[in-house]
């Protein structure tokens, strides 16, 4: 059996304004300590928590890979990181070939710390750019200087990162075309390997939802966020970039294949508060808060908060929702006829790939990725 592991580190320095991940900062969990102290007590918590996975489904598992996310995982110290990583070297089949990913923001690294992260075993890093502007970052409330990345990212490329990833956002309020060009032209001059870009979603109760809520801040406007998508995509293509799923392009080979198992419904453990897992049809999630978690693992209890077994009509929902957001999309023999009606529609409006469908295969054209979610409603059961 596969397992990919992700690994949550729940801290950061400050809040972003549209952020609503689970992640605290030092402040909000009255931390007096620097987060440098806390890196080792609270790696000892995810090591317990890899160990009780290590008994809840045995030793002969294969771990394709281990993806740190946040959060800032970039605050931990290497040590810290690499013992993760022996822990589940030493508890699993590791995959010679395994993909180790660390999101970085560019502010919290160095080219010494880079180094230690590649020498305790991470070969693949993931930058938060959002934009390279910087009255669109101060929108998003992002902290980070633009400037950094480009030395951040150099340094990665020196060290000998094979894998380097960086994340854009698109839609921000007050963001023009002209400067959504600047973030990309920015990215693709970087030695990057992989590209993400997501539409901004104004989540409640994040700062910018406030704000928009006060008129002090413009809503997303989601024409414009459309036309900036078909930008971007047309850019990353010619730069050599693959797309391979709604919101990611790749370099050849470069595709994450920890994001991969996800869309592809594979197993999954999910270390650390507020993580979820995905074991066999089995989905379960840890408890949100750094303090109850910990409670729970230094009390050897399971930090699992609740779980759900996935009834045969919801793991056949989710096949279709992850399936269509890949180019390989959903095999025509799997539907029923209500809905090749359905798509039928959006084969000859343009939005499903005509020369596909007749191959077998519901697959959606670039102009059919803006409405996803549509079309996806259609077909649910």
């Amino acid at each position: 059996m596969n397992l990919a592991f992700y690994i949550h580190i729940p801290y950061c320095i400050k809040r972003c304004g549209y952020c609503d991940f689970n992640t605290y900062t030092p402040g909000e969990l009255q931390i007096t300590t620097g987060l440098n102290d806390i890196s080792n007590s609270y790696i000892d918590l995810l090591i317990k928590e890899i160990q009780f996975a290590r008994a809840e489904v045995g030793e002969n598992v294969t771990v394709p890979s281990i993806f740190f996310g946040g959060g800032t995982p970039s605050l931990m110290q290497a040590s810290d990181i690499g013992r993760v990583i022996s822990t589940i070297k030493n508890g699993f089949n590791l995959s010679a070939e395994a993909e180790i990913t660390m999101e970085c923001n560019p502010d919290t690294v160095s080219k010494e710390s880079l180094t230690q992260f590649k020498e305790v075993g991470v070969n693949r890093l993931s930058f938060g750019m959002q934009s390279a502007v910087k009255h669109v970052l101060e929108t998003l409330d992002r902290t980070h200087n633009p400037d950094n990345l480009l030395q951040a990212t150099n340094w990665a490329d020196q060290i000998g990162f094979k894998e380097i990833s960086v994340d854009l956002i698109y839609g921000t309020p007050g963001e023009s075309i002209s400067d959504w060009q600047t973030s990309i032209d920015s990215a693709l001059s970087l030695p990057i390997t992989h590209i993400s870009a997501y539409a901004l979603i104004v989540e409640e109760g994040t700062k910018l939802a406030a704000q928009i809520k006060r008129g002090q801040v413009n809503p997303v406007d989601d024409d414009l966020a459309a036309e900036k998508y078909l930008i971007a995509d047309q850019a990353f293509t010619s730069a050599g970039f693959d797309w391979y799923e709604l919101s990611n392009w790749a370099k050849p080979n470069s595709a994450s294949k920890h994001n991969l198992a996800y869309w592809l419904g594979d197993n999954w453990w999910g270390a650390g508060p507020g993580a979820h897992s995905h074991l066999n049809g089995r989905r379960f999630w840890n408890v949100k808060h750094p303090n109850l978690y910990k409670e729970k693992i230094e009390s050897n209890q399971s930090p699992i908060a609740g779980s759900e077994s996935l009834e045969e009509l919801q793991r056949e929902s989710e096949r279709l929702m992850l399936s269509l957001r890949l180019p390989t999309g959903v095999a025509k023999k799997t539907l029923n006829e209500q809905q090749l009606l359905e798509l039928s529609e959006y084969v000859e409006s343009g939005h499903l790939d005509q020369s596909n469908w007749n191959e077998g295969r519901a697959t959606l054209t670039v102009d059919g990725r803006l409405i996803a979610d549509r079309i996806l409603r259609k077909i649910l059961l």
